[in-house]
């Protein structure tokens, strides 16, 4: 399975402090909206990951010998040494090693990567249950400017109750200034344990703000759910988590306890997640068939099918955008080569490979690109996306001092456009 990306769970996940490769790997949605992410961090959005222990230390491979021959381990040794006798402070030697385990996936892709024992048990505890310990809010960061902004303030959560809103600039957390590091980072310093207080020094409209917050356990909010009017029904989804399967099936419930003849799924800037959790969804709504199909580097090939247990026979409209990715394109591309319904928006991200994490005995493991995965009808959308039946650009309809609101989404109207 894989894990999602995080905003101040972040938005979207875990976005290693270390993984700051950014000349060397196209981060995508880490210089957009992260979050579903709103990205809102979130950026590596993937599909899923294998379950794996291997022993302490790398796989015997046969090519091992090529990658540590006896020149190279000499140039490691001098430069390690060079480092110890001269850098001008004392030096971590496990941080050089793990500095060493890193760098053998820093120039293979954008999503394979190295993980420590500590990155890794958060990894599992908040991405891939959809759970966290923070202040519950989803934050957006400029890639330009490196301006943090409030995109979501969850119901419920401690930001809501202090007063942090939507639109507020993120200053300062605690003592580190927010543009002076990429946003994942930045989020690691707003979570933390239970029952601590981050101080949040942000703007809003020029004035300047102070939070102390006391952070929480939250699970992760990933659907939302409303009656556009008396017959559409209205399903936002900002990542797949392992809880989202439920809290889609309660909203569909909902939706059809109120009366809803047809539905709109909102994917926009889903950053993707757990593969697993979007097959289920996808059960939901499509009758038996194929979702998807992936194949790794031999060409063997490995279906995945909904079954006939139950099916949404009403018309729908799935939204998407640039930052739809992963997850969210197995979705969009699963109701597009089946008919099942009609895309909407602009070209998605296009992430066509799947990624795979192994544990290692020590804690530590890794992720690493396996397989490409195609749709339905045998497309591999790697770094082309999926193109909608209807494009249309984001347009806000309202004037500079209207809040959001479903008629003011140019998007959500050609949907209900559609619909009619």
């Amino acid at each position: 399975m894989e894990f999602p990306a995080e905003s101040d769970r972040t938005d979207n996940v875990l976005q290693e402090k270390k993984e700051k490769r950014a000349e060397k790997k196209n981060r995508g949605f880490a210089k957009g909206f992260l979050a579903g992410v709103i990205v809102a961090v979130v950026v590596t959005a993937g599909i899923f990951a294998v379950m794996t222990r291997v022993g302490t230390g790398l796989i015997s491979l046969s090519s091992y010998d090529q990658v540590l021959d006896t020149e190279t381990v000499a140039k490691i040794e001098t430069l390690a040494a060079y480092i110890q006798s001269t850098y001008y402070e004392d030096v971590d030697i496990e941080d050089l090693r793990e500095g060493l385990y890193e760098g053998l996936f820093a120039n293979l892709d954008a999503y394979s990567q190295y993980y420590t024992a500590e990155e890794y048990e958060d990894l599992l505890e908040s991405s891939l249950e959809g759970t966290y310990c923070g202040i519950g809010a989803s934050l957006q960061q400029d890639a330009e400017t490196m301006q943090v902004t409030v995109v979501r303030v969850y119901d419920g959560s401690p930001a809501q109750e202090a007063g942090l809103m939507a639109g507020d600039v993120i200053y300062m957390v605690d003592d580190y200034e927010a543009t002076s590091m990429e946003l994942s980072e930045l989020v690691t310093h707003i979570r933390g344990e239970e029952n601590t207080t981050v101080h949040l020094i942000t703007y809003r409209n020029g004035e300047e703000l102070e939070y102390d917050i006391t952070r929480k356990n939250l699970t992760f909010p990933t659907v939302s759910s409303d009656m556009l009017d008396d017959s559409v029904g209205y399903i936002a989804i900002s990542e797949f988590t392992e809880a989202t399967t439920e809290q889609f099936e309660t909203a569909l419930a909902d939706l059809q306890d109120a009366g809803m003849e047809a539905l709109i799924v909102d994917l926009r800037s889903n950053p993707g997640g757990v593969l697993t959790t979007v097959c289920d969804m996808l059960d939901l709504i499509l009758p038996e068939g194929l979702i998807l199909y992936t194949e790794d580097r031999d060409g063997n090939r490995e279906e995945y099918m909904t079954t006939d247990a139950a099916s949404l026979d009403l018309p729908l409209v799935v939204l998407v955008n640039e930052n739809s990715a992963s997850a969210s394109e197995i979705f969009a591309g699963a109701i597009q080569d089946r008919d099942a319904g009609t895309i909407v928006g602009t070209t998605t991200y296009g992430k066509g490979v799947v990624q795979s994490v192994r544990s290692l005995s020590d804690g530590s493991a890794f992720k690493v690109t396996t397989h490409r995965y195609y749709t339905p009808g045998g497309t591999c959308i790697q770094d082309i996306g999926i193109t909608p039946d209807v494009e249309i650009e984001y347009e806000f309809l309202g004037g500079e001092d209207d809040e959001y609101s479903y008629d003011l989404d140019n998007q959500i109207q050609k949907a209900l456009e559609i619909l009619e």
